[in-house]
């Protein structure tokens, strides 16, 4: 489980500004931009209105949330979900991601119409660059393997590199 600080009063009025609206359900912060902004924010499988909510990292810095935007907009989840058909290696470690997503979900809570599912599209298919984006902010690297490529792909739009950037220059 990735660390999660708690979320501070200033914390809850930076989010709402990025979001346009109150946040829900907030867990903590589990990831900060290099401005010490929230930039992931890890939320309960369980809204308060008792809503499942599938999307245990929520993805909020408006820069990195424009440049994945970018990304999908070019149209290469289908292309990355057809990797996954040719490529076992690939497809392992995006089910680890997936595993490893809802390890971290069931420490937060148990909500029985979600069991099993993560979010994305893992562990099959490639649906939401944003939650595997924040996926792999808050869980390092190594953990998603689409979400470090994409990290990988927008560069340091943040003020900080994520660390697997830092290791391929």
């Amino acid at each position: 489980m990735p660390i999660i600080e708690p979320a501070t009063a200033a914390d809850v009025a930076v989010l709402e500004a990025q979001l346009g609206r109150p946040p829900r359900g907030i867990i903590g912060i589990a990831y900060r931009c290099a401005n010490g902004e929230p930039g992931v924010v890890a939320t309960s499988p369980r809204l308060p209105d008792g809503t499942p909510f599938p999307t245990t990292y929520y993805l909020t810095c408006p820069r990195i949330v424009a440049a994945v935007s970018t990304v999908e907009s070019e149209g290469v989840m289908v292309e990355m979900s057809e990797r996954l058909t040719h490529d076992p290696d690939l497809a392992a470690a995006y089910r680890a991601a997936h595993e490893a997503y809802l390890a971290d979900r069931a420490l937060l809570g148990d909500v029985p119409e979600i069991a099993g599912i993560s979010a994305g599209g893992m562990p099959t298919r490639v649906k939401c660059l944003h939650v595997l984006v924040g996926h792999a902010l808050a869980a390092g690297p190594g953990v998603n393997p689409f979400g470090d490529e994409v990290l990988a792909r927008i560069g340091d739009v943040c003020g900080a590199a994520h660390p697997v950037q830092e290791e391929q220059r």
